[in-house]
C-alpha cells in the first residue's frame, strides 16, 4: 500500500516572512486606516463592489465568495438598504434568497470610491519604471497562483481554434497590457492590428495556426504560427492576461507552436520580441531558442531593444 507523502513542514522563518510582508503591505496600500477615506471598513468595500458588478446576485453567493459569516453579512445589507444603496427582489428559482442590486444612490456612492482606489493603485506603481512594474504584476500573479495550491491545477484550460471576435480580442489584450505594464502608445496597437488582419486575409490554413487559451472558460491567452518562408515558421503575438500568469500557459502555448511547425515540416521557426519581456524571453531560452539578433530602435514612446530568435527544427 502507498502511503502519501507527507508536505515539508513550514519553518518559522518562513511563517516569519508571511506576516513581515503582510505588515507591510497592508501599511502601504492603506487598509489600517479608514478604507478609501470614507466611512466604510474594507469588507463593507468589498461588498459594494460585488454588487455594483454583480447585479441581482444573493446572498448566499456573496457569503461564500467573500468567506463571510452569515450575520455579519446581513447586518452589512441591511445597513445598505437603510442608507437607500440596496433593493431585493425575489428569486424566480429560490423563494427563500432575495436578488440584490444596488440603486442609483449606491452606484452613485462607490463610483467615487472605486475611482479612489484605482488612483491609489497607480500612485502605487508610480514610483516604478515599466519594467519594475511588470515584474511586480507577474510576481503578484505567481503569488496567487501559489497560494491557489491544488486548486489552481484543477481549473478548466481549454486551447482552441479561433471564432469570430477572438482576433479582435488579441489585439484589445496586447494594446491594454503593453500600455498598463509597459507604458506603450496605440502605435503598438496600430501594428498588432495589422498583423492580426494580415493573418485573416492571408490564412494559410496548411501551414498556419492560432490557439486562443481559454481559463474557466474565459479568454486568457493567444498565440500564432505563421508560414514566413517554405523552411520557416514564425511565432507571433504570443499574449496572456495576467490573471493566467503564473500556470505555465504561456510555456504550453509555446511548445504547440512548435510542435506545430514540426509536423508541417518546418526547418526552423523564429520570432521577434523586445529584451524587456523578460518572461517570454525566459520561455523561448528554456525550450532552446538562441538569439540571432539584437538591435536598439525608438517606438511605441519608448527606447527599446528588438530581438530575433530562432530555433531550428
Amino acid at each position: 500500500m502507498s502511503v502519501a507523502a507527507l508536505p515539508d513542514p513550514v519553518t518559522p522563518e518562513a511563517v516569519k516572512a508571511v506576516r513581515r510582508f503582510n505588515r507591510f503591505f497592508t501599511r502601504r496600500i492603506g487598509v489600517l486606516e479608514p478604507y478609501l477615506g470614507s466611512e466604510l471598513s474594507l469588507t463593507d468595500v468589498r461588498v459594494l463592489y460585488e454588487l455594483a458588478h454583480r447585479p441581482g446576485i444573493v446572498a448566499r453567493d456573496l457569503m461564500h465568495d467573500l468567506g463571510l459569516d452569515a450575520g455579519y453579512l446581513s447586518r452589512i445589507l441591511k445597513r445598505f438598504e437603510a442608507a437607500g444603496w440596496l433593493t431585493r427582489a425575489p428569486s424566480p428559482g429560490d423563494g427563500r434568497q432575495s436578488l440584490l442590486t444596488l440603486t442609483e444612490a449606491g452606484h452613485a456612492f462607490f463610483a467615487p470610491l472605486q475611482q479612489k482606489s484605482r488612483d491609489e493603485a497607480a500612485t502605487l506603481l508610480q514610483p516604478l519604471n515599466a519594467a519594475h512594474r511588470a515584474q511586480l504584476v507577474d510576481a503578484m500573479a505567481r503569488v496567487e497562483a501559489l497560494l491557489e495550491g491544488a486548486a489552481s491545477s484543477r481549473r478548466d484550460i481549454v486551447l482552441r481554434d479561433p471564432v469570430p471576435g477572438d482576433i479582435g480580442w488579441v489585439v484589445q489584450q496586447h494594446a491594454e497590457v503593453y500600455w498598463r505594464e509597459y507604458g506603450w502608445t496605440s502605435d503598438f496597437e496600430a501594428l498588432v492590428a495589422g498583423i492580426a488582419a494580415d493573418f485573416i486575409r492571408k490564412f494559410q490554413p496548411a501551414w498556419e495556426k492560432c490557439w486562443i487559451a481559454e481559463l474557466d472558460g474565459e479568454r486568457v491567452g493567444a498565440v500564432f504560427v505563421v508560414r514566413k518562408s517554405a523552411t520557416t515558421a514564425q511565432l507571433r503575438m504570443l499574449i496572456l492576461a495576467p490573471q493566467a500568469r503564473g500556470l505555465g500557459l504561456g510555456a504550453r502555448l509555446t511548445d504547440e507552436c512548435i510542435a506545430f511547425a514540426r509536423a508541417k515540416g518546418y526547418r526552423k521557426i523564429a520570432l521577434w520580441t523586445n529584451s524587456c519581456l523578460t518572461a517570454a524571453r525566459a520561455i523561448y531560452a528554456k525550450r532552446g531558442f538562441r538569439l540571432v539578433k539584437s538591435e536598439p530602435y525608438e517606438g511605441f514612446g519608448q527606447q527599446l531593444v528588438g530581438e530575433t530568435w530562432e530555433l531550428k527544427l
